[in-house]
Protein backbone atom coordinates (compact mmCIF):
# COMPACT_ATOMS: atom_id res chain seq x y z
CA UNK A 1 0.00 0.00 0.00
CA UNK A 2 1.37 3.49 -1.00
CA UNK A 3 1.87 5.16 1.61
CA UNK A 4 0.06 8.99 1.73
CA UNK A 5 1.43 12.26 0.66
CA UNK A 6 1.83 14.58 3.96
CA UNK A 7 0.91 18.11 3.18
CA UNK A 8 2.65 20.71 6.16
CA UNK A 9 0.31 23.38 6.68
CA UNK A 10 1.45 27.12 8.74
CA UNK A 11 -1.58 29.05 9.66
CA UNK A 12 -2.35 30.44 12.72
CA UNK A 13 -6.08 30.25 12.19
CA UNK A 14 -7.24 27.21 14.09
CA UNK A 15 -10.56 27.45 11.89
CA UNK A 16 -8.18 27.73 9.06
CA UNK A 17 -6.03 24.36 9.49
CA UNK A 18 -9.17 22.76 10.50
CA UNK A 19 -10.97 23.59 7.27
CA UNK A 20 -7.64 22.49 5.20
CA UNK A 21 -6.92 19.26 6.81
CA UNK A 22 -10.05 17.94 7.07
CA UNK A 23 -9.99 18.61 3.11
CA UNK A 24 -6.95 17.14 2.66
CA UNK A 25 -7.51 14.48 4.73
CA UNK A 26 -11.03 13.65 2.15
CA UNK A 27 -8.33 13.43 -0.47
CA UNK A 28 -6.43 10.83 0.54
CA UNK A 29 -3.65 13.04 2.00
CA UNK A 30 -1.73 12.94 5.60
CA UNK A 31 -1.62 16.72 7.20
CA UNK A 32 1.02 17.77 9.89
CA UNK A 33 -0.36 21.20 11.35
CA UNK A 34 1.95 24.29 12.98
CA UNK A 35 0.39 27.29 14.25
CA UNK A 36 3.65 29.40 14.30
CA UNK A 37 6.59 29.74 11.64
CA UNK A 38 8.86 28.46 14.26
CA UNK A 39 6.85 25.19 14.90
CA UNK A 40 6.94 24.81 10.97
CA UNK A 41 10.23 25.02 10.34
CA UNK A 42 10.77 22.86 13.13
CA UNK A 43 8.62 20.25 12.02
CA UNK A 44 10.25 20.70 8.05
CA UNK A 45 13.62 19.05 9.57
CA UNK A 46 11.56 16.59 11.11
CA UNK A 47 8.77 15.08 8.30
CA UNK A 48 9.20 14.34 5.08
CA UNK A 49 6.68 16.50 3.25
CA UNK A 50 5.36 17.10 -0.24
CA UNK A 51 3.66 20.19 -0.16
CA UNK A 52 3.77 22.80 2.26
CA UNK A 53 0.91 25.53 2.44
CA UNK A 54 2.14 28.43 4.33
CA UNK A 55 0.10 32.08 5.71
CA UNK A 56 1.47 35.00 5.41
CA UNK A 57 0.12 36.60 8.16
CA UNK A 58 2.03 34.62 11.02
CA UNK A 59 2.81 36.63 14.50
CA UNK A 60 6.14 35.34 14.76
CA UNK A 61 7.69 35.08 11.49
CA UNK A 62 6.95 37.57 8.58
CA UNK A 63 5.69 35.19 5.61
CA UNK A 64 8.04 36.20 3.45
CA UNK A 65 10.79 35.37 4.96
CA UNK A 66 9.29 31.89 6.04
CA UNK A 67 8.99 30.85 2.45
CA UNK A 68 12.62 32.29 1.87
CA UNK A 69 13.92 29.69 4.74
CA UNK A 70 11.88 26.92 3.55
CA UNK A 71 13.25 27.23 0.07
CA UNK A 72 16.83 27.34 1.10
CA UNK A 73 16.00 23.65 3.11
CA UNK A 74 14.07 21.87 0.51
CA UNK A 75 12.58 22.28 -2.83
CA UNK A 76 9.16 20.94 -2.08
CA UNK A 77 6.57 23.15 -3.60
CA UNK A 78 5.04 25.81 -1.66
CA UNK A 79 1.64 27.47 -1.53
CA UNK A 80 1.01 30.32 0.48
CA UNK A 81 -1.93 32.06 1.68
CA UNK A 82 -2.96 35.85 2.50
CA UNK A 83 -6.16 37.44 3.28
CA UNK A 84 -4.37 40.33 1.11
CA UNK A 85 -4.83 40.30 -2.77
CA UNK A 86 -2.48 42.83 -3.53
CA UNK A 87 -0.31 42.53 -6.69
CA UNK A 88 2.63 43.44 -5.06
CA UNK A 89 2.39 40.71 -2.52
CA UNK A 90 2.08 38.12 -4.76
CA UNK A 91 4.98 38.84 -7.00
CA UNK A 92 7.22 39.34 -3.54
CA UNK A 93 6.18 35.93 -2.38
CA UNK A 94 6.24 34.03 -6.32
CA UNK A 95 9.91 35.63 -6.55
CA UNK A 96 10.63 34.66 -2.73
CA UNK A 97 10.37 30.88 -3.89
CA UNK A 98 6.89 30.11 -3.75
CA UNK A 99 5.14 27.85 -6.06
CA UNK A 100 1.44 29.54 -6.04
CA UNK A 101 -0.43 32.32 -3.92
CA UNK A 102 -4.38 31.88 -2.74
CA UNK A 103 -6.30 34.68 -1.35
CA UNK A 104 -8.58 34.09 1.50
CA UNK A 105 -11.32 33.27 1.23
CA UNK A 106 -11.29 30.48 -1.39
CA UNK A 107 -12.91 27.57 -1.97
CA UNK A 108 -12.05 24.20 -1.22
CA UNK A 109 -11.76 23.25 -5.12
CA UNK A 110 -9.79 26.04 -6.34
CA UNK A 111 -7.58 24.95 -3.66
CA UNK A 112 -7.34 21.45 -4.46
CA UNK A 113 -6.37 21.94 -7.70
CA UNK A 114 -3.71 24.13 -6.97
CA UNK A 115 -2.26 21.72 -4.49
CA UNK A 116 -2.18 19.21 -7.29
CA UNK A 117 -1.21 21.19 -9.90
CA UNK A 118 1.69 22.24 -7.56
CA UNK A 119 2.30 18.34 -6.77
CA UNK A 120 2.26 17.44 -10.74
CA UNK A 121 4.51 20.48 -11.41
CA UNK A 122 7.50 18.71 -9.04
CA UNK A 123 6.96 15.21 -10.47
CA UNK A 124 7.76 16.41 -13.74
CA UNK A 125 10.83 18.17 -12.62
CA UNK A 126 11.99 15.06 -11.35
CA UNK A 127 11.37 13.05 -13.80
CA UNK A 128 12.24 15.38 -16.80
CA UNK A 129 12.58 13.97 -20.21
CA UNK A 130 13.36 15.64 -23.86
CA UNK A 131 9.98 15.81 -24.77
CA UNK A 132 7.35 17.97 -22.92
CA UNK A 133 3.66 17.17 -23.64
CA UNK A 134 1.01 18.83 -22.43
CA UNK A 135 -2.94 17.84 -24.21
CA UNK A 136 -2.47 18.88 -27.53
CA UNK A 137 0.86 20.75 -27.09
CA UNK A 138 4.58 19.03 -27.82
CA UNK A 139 8.02 20.30 -27.18
CA UNK A 140 10.57 18.63 -28.54
CA UNK A 141 13.57 20.34 -26.13
CA UNK A 142 16.22 18.94 -27.93
CA UNK A 143 15.21 19.61 -31.46
CA UNK A 144 13.62 22.54 -30.51
CA UNK A 145 10.39 21.97 -32.32
CA UNK A 146 6.66 22.56 -31.01
CA UNK A 147 3.69 21.21 -32.53
CA UNK A 148 0.13 21.98 -31.82
CA UNK A 149 -2.66 19.43 -32.78
CA UNK A 150 -0.79 17.56 -34.75
CA UNK A 151 0.69 20.63 -36.63
CA UNK A 152 4.19 21.98 -36.23
CA UNK A 153 4.72 26.03 -35.40
CA UNK A 154 7.42 27.62 -36.44
CA UNK A 155 8.22 29.71 -33.25
CA UNK A 156 11.64 32.51 -33.38
CA UNK A 157 14.36 31.75 -30.83
CA UNK A 158 13.04 33.80 -28.05
CA UNK A 159 9.08 32.52 -28.25
CA UNK A 160 10.33 29.06 -28.21
CA UNK A 161 12.79 29.91 -25.14
CA UNK A 162 9.36 31.75 -23.85
CA UNK A 163 7.09 29.02 -24.41
CA UNK A 164 9.72 26.25 -23.12
CA UNK A 165 9.82 28.55 -19.81
CA UNK A 166 6.73 28.44 -19.13
CA UNK A 167 6.07 24.42 -19.65
CA UNK A 168 9.28 23.91 -17.40
CA UNK A 169 6.21 25.63 -14.42
CA UNK A 170 3.36 23.99 -15.85
CA UNK A 171 0.80 24.67 -13.29
CA UNK A 172 2.54 27.80 -11.60
CA UNK A 173 2.80 31.37 -11.89
CA UNK A 174 5.27 32.52 -13.43
CA UNK A 175 6.47 36.13 -13.09
CA UNK A 176 7.19 39.46 -14.81
CA UNK A 177 10.21 39.22 -13.84
CA UNK A 178 11.09 35.63 -13.73
CA UNK A 179 9.94 35.28 -17.62
CA UNK A 180 11.84 38.46 -18.47
CA UNK A 181 15.39 37.78 -16.67
CA UNK A 182 15.32 34.00 -17.73
CA UNK A 183 14.87 34.49 -21.12
CA UNK A 184 16.41 38.07 -21.81
CA UNK A 185 19.05 38.55 -18.88
CA UNK A 186 18.47 40.05 -15.68
CA UNK A 187 18.69 43.68 -17.35
CA UNK A 188 15.22 43.12 -19.09
CA UNK A 189 13.44 41.88 -15.63
CA UNK A 190 11.74 45.45 -15.92
CA UNK A 191 10.14 45.37 -19.27
CA UNK A 192 6.77 44.19 -19.22
CA UNK A 193 5.36 45.28 -22.42
CA UNK A 194 8.06 43.77 -23.92
CA UNK A 195 6.80 40.36 -23.01
CA UNK A 196 3.00 41.01 -23.46
CA UNK A 197 4.55 41.21 -27.20
CA UNK A 198 6.09 37.79 -27.08
CA UNK A 199 3.13 36.22 -25.46
CA UNK A 200 0.80 37.97 -27.60
CA UNK A 201 2.80 36.48 -30.92
CA UNK A 202 2.87 32.91 -28.98
CA UNK A 203 -1.12 32.69 -28.90
CA UNK A 204 -1.54 33.72 -31.98
CA UNK A 205 0.59 30.52 -33.15
CA UNK A 206 -0.77 27.72 -30.68
CA UNK A 207 -3.37 28.82 -29.06
CA UNK A 208 -7.00 28.31 -31.14
CA UNK A 209 -8.45 31.47 -30.22
CA UNK A 210 -5.97 34.07 -29.02
CA UNK A 211 -8.55 36.18 -27.76
CA UNK A 212 -9.69 33.62 -25.31
CA UNK A 213 -6.31 31.79 -24.12
CA UNK A 214 -6.73 28.14 -22.97
CA UNK A 215 -3.26 27.33 -21.87
CA UNK A 216 -1.09 30.43 -21.61
CA UNK A 217 -3.05 32.57 -18.91
CA UNK A 218 -2.44 36.08 -17.74
CA UNK A 219 -2.33 36.37 -13.54
CA UNK A 220 -3.15 40.05 -13.67
CA UNK A 221 -0.33 42.43 -12.70
CA UNK A 222 2.18 38.85 -11.64
CA UNK A 223 2.98 37.48 -14.61
CA UNK A 224 1.56 34.13 -16.89
CA UNK A 225 0.48 30.68 -16.28
CA UNK A 226 0.29 27.50 -18.65
CA UNK A 227 -2.65 25.72 -17.56
CA UNK A 228 -2.33 21.41 -17.35
CA UNK A 229 -4.08 20.11 -20.17
CA UNK A 230 -6.42 18.21 -17.39
CA UNK A 231 -7.63 21.44 -16.28
CA UNK A 232 -8.14 23.19 -19.45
Amino acid sequence: MTAAQEILIIDDEPAIRRFLKSSLLAHGFAVTEADTGAAGLAALTRGNFALAVVDLGLPDIDGHALVHAIRTQSPLPIIVLSVRDDEAGKVAALDGGADDYVTKPFGIEEFMARIRAALRHRLQEQGRTAVFRNGDLTIDILAREVMMRGEVVKLSRREFDLLLYLAEHVGKVVTHSQALSHVWGAAHGEDVEYLRVYIRQLRQKIEADPQQPALILTEPGVGYRMKLADAI
